[in-house]
């Protein structure tokens, strides 16, 4: 099967070492660099890292309804939160994505593996959804795909962001590219894990084990790396559960 002209040149792109400069031959790119910048550069140096010298990680919150953006430089082990977005809109409910159609947001651990430079969506980051436990905690025979993190403020399963703030997202993760960084960590959790919010809903959701099941899995992932601030060593086992490995 041959492959679209679009998606050959941005696979060439994706493994280019001159990432930025390629991205850039994109007009909506180059307006996110002229626009946004220098507030980055700004950002990441209060942190005391460079603009110039990243790897980042992202986490979200659905119920909160917020996006974090960590970085540190490549040579570091911890991570620093630079800053915080909120997400324009959620589709579905609180619980994983298992089928096409469900409208749900995804849970779990995932990672950026398609940069779309010319989106319907302004710009888009594409994850990597399904992933291994989804797939083996589905039994779906379609379980749907194309999640992203885009523009716009629509969604069926994506997370919005407005066209403004996908340009920051965006450069983050273009800068972290052009610094060797193949896999973006993206960690999609239902709300954030204190010990308050999940009494609420183990009393909310009690008549669906399997989600809370699913949710003190995500949580052992959640806190280690608020613990720790590093990427997390994940693996699944034959029913589709994440390990974590120190």
């Amino acid at each position: 099967m041959k492959m679209p002209l679009l998606l050959l040149l941005c696979l060439f792109m994706e493994n280019n070492p001159d990432f930025v400069k390629q991205q850039k031959n994109y007009p909506r790119v180059r307006n996110a660099y002229q626009a946004k910048e220098t507030l980055l550069r700004q950002q990441l140096e209060k942190a005391g890292l460079s603009f110039d010298n990243i790897h980042i990680l992202i986490t979200a919150y659905k119920q909160e309804g917020v996006l974090n953006i960590y970085a540190k430089a490549p040579e570091d082990a911890q991570y620093k939160q630079v800053t915080t977005y909120r997400i324009c809109a959620r589709s579905g409910h609180l619980g994983p994505k298992r089928r096409q159609g469900d409208c749900q947001v995804p849970e779990g651990f995932y990672h950026i593996n398609h940069f779309n430079p010319t989106s319907n969506y302004h710009l888009s980051l594409m994850i990597n959804y399904p992933n291994s436990s989804d797939r083996l905690k589905s039994k779906a025979s379609n379980l749907g795909g194309s999640i992203c993190i885009h523009g716009n403020c629509v969604t069926v399963g994506c997370l919005p962001m407005t066209d403004d703030k996908i340009k920051e997202i965006y450069l983050y993760a273009v800068q972290a590219r052009q610094c060797g960084q193949k896999n973006i960590p993206v960690y999609i959790f239902p709300f954030k894990f204190t010990d308050q919010k999940v009494k609420q809903f183990k009393d909310t959701y009690k008549a669906y084990p399997f989600i809370l099941d699913f949710w003190d899995n995500l949580r052992e992932g959640h806190d280690l790396f608020i613990k720790e601030l590093k990427e997390l060593n994940v693996s699944v086992d034959r029913l589709g559960n994440y390990l974590f490995t120190k």
